[in-house]
């Protein structure tokens, strides 16, 4: 049975992310918790975010946990970062779907702070699949209540302070999309003193403002609103807010790259660790690697999905990781182990305040970037992709080659690509990053294609 992604279990409500599997899936975290980890005055803390399915995955979870033979802490409705941050200590669960529509729902699994690794999901796994019973009658555990969003709030607000300016100046016009942001970002950037602007700035399990997902094209309201106002810039956060897109005063949407080029510049520069890294994905663009570089750190890539593994990874050889992010979703390796959009919100607004949102940009490399999907079966994934690991090098033979997550290729200028099979699709995803990236991407699609068509 194979029920996690790279970011827990999500899907539809009514079919896949039901109550059924709601309890199935708590009581295996209940087992898990009794076996592994010391419960001794510890509980599993679950929250949710706003959607219609929500209260009934949480009763049904907190159902499973107890007849697990643990306790539980109802934490209510919170963003993920909020959850992550009450679970440091012990285990939590969310029920979340992120940025997926209304109609689903998720679980996501987290230990002190950090998501479940894989050896742990796979336990978790296996205890759903074996349909375990509950523990002894005398043995279940209780339910009590605690307040969690004034604490986080609070402090995010004193760990961003140490950065940047105080905000006073700044107008910024914050994109809720219905979801959990609504409780947190608001309230932490007019604690630090901007004055806010909200859009769907209420918690709807609906969304009826905007999709959940934040998009150049679902928000076409906030780009809209900064364009024609005079807010400073703009933010906006998925579902449950720890995904952040930034918008500048023009109303267009900053590269997700540059907003962690931007920030992993800042925290390496902070740094006075004697190897500072920043970890990040295959995906991701090199103008991070020559912001990072330029301040006197390095770059370490891992998979998809896979941040937290990389972060232990590096520390583990004696790096210290300042900071950590994928596309949209940063971790403030100083502040928590978890994706935070809430506090990269707060960050960046102290950034901008010191320095202007275009004086921050102004160093960043921002070459053309591509990503391009081609159609390609299951089954010629995995020949393709040998085939591809002998084969681009050859037609870029100038670059350097990394093959642990797909083939990467990085040219003299800066320029690179990255081949690798989606995990959940009929595709060989291509991303490309270059000045001249239209005869980038011409060229490894020919030998993509090629590779997938020979037998």
């Amino acid at each position: 049975m194979e029920l996690f992604g790279t970011a827990g279990i999500r899907g539809d409500a009514q079919s896949r992310v039901t109550p059924e599997l709601a309890l199935a899936v708590g009581r295996a975290v209940g087992s898990l918790v009794r076996s592994e980890f010391d419960t001794s005055e510890q509980s599993v803390v679950i929250g949710r975010d706003g959607r219609v399915t929500g209260p009934s995955l949480a009763a049904a979870a907190e159902s499973g946990v107890l007849s697990g033979g643990v306790s539980v802490t109802r934490v209510g409705v919170l963003p993920t970062p909020a959850l992550a941050f009450a679970s440091q200590g012990r285990t939590g669960i969310m029920l979340t779907a992120s940025h997926n529509p209304p109609t689903d729902n998720g679980i996501k699994v987290l230990h002190d702070g950090v998501e479940l690794d894989q050896s742990f999901e796979s336990t978790v796994e296996a205890t759903v699949e074996r349909e375990a019973p509950p523990t002894n009658w005398d043995e279940w555990g209780a339910t009590t209540t605690e307040s969690v969003l004034p604490a986080y709030r609070s402090v995010v607000t004193n760990y961003a302070s140490q950065f940047g300016a105080d905000p006073t100046e700044l107008k910024v016009a914050v994109d809720c999309g219905n979801g959990m942001a609504a409780l947190a970002t608001p309230h932490v950037l007019r604690k630090q003193g901007a004055h806010v602007v909200t859009l769907n700035g209420n918690v709807d399990g609906h969304f009826p403002g905007r999709p959940s997902k934040p998009t150049p094209e679902t928000l076409g309201d906030l780009r809209a609103f900064v364009q024609s106002s005079d807010a400073d810039f703009g933010i906006a956060h998925d579902g449950d807010a720890d995904r952040i897109v930034l918008i500048d005063g023009e109303g267009d949407v900053v590269h997700e790259d540059t907003v962690v080029a931007l920030l992993a510049e800042h925290y390496t520069t902070a740094s006075e660790a004697d190897d500072p890294v920043v970890v990040t994905t295959p995906n991701a663009s090199a103008r991070i690697d020559e912001r990072v570089r330029s301040a006197g750190g390095r770059v370490e890539r891992v998979r998809l999905g896979a941040l937290h593994e990389g972060i232990a990874a590096a520390e583990n050889h004696g790096a210290t990781v300042v900071f950590a992010a994928e596309p949209w979703k940063h971790i403030h390796t100083s502040f928590g182990g978890w994706i935070d959009g809430v506090t990269s919100a707060a960050v960046l607004t102290r950034l901008i305040a010191a320095s202007g949102l275009d004086a921050l940009r102004e160093p960043v490399n921002e070459r053309p970037y591509r990503k391009v999907s081609i159609d390609c079966p299951d089954d010629r994934k995995t020949p393709a992709m040998s085939t591809l690991t002998e084969t681009l090098p050859e037609a870029f033979s100038d670059g350097t080659v990394e093959t642990e997550h797909g083939v990467r290729i990085e040219l003299a200028d800066g320029s690179w690509i990255l081949v690798r099979p989606s995990g959940t699709e009929p595709y060989i995803r291509l991303y490309a990053e270059s000045e001249a990236v239209d005869e980038l991407v011409a060229t490894a699609h020919e030998v993509i294609t090629s590779a997938i068509n020979s037998r």
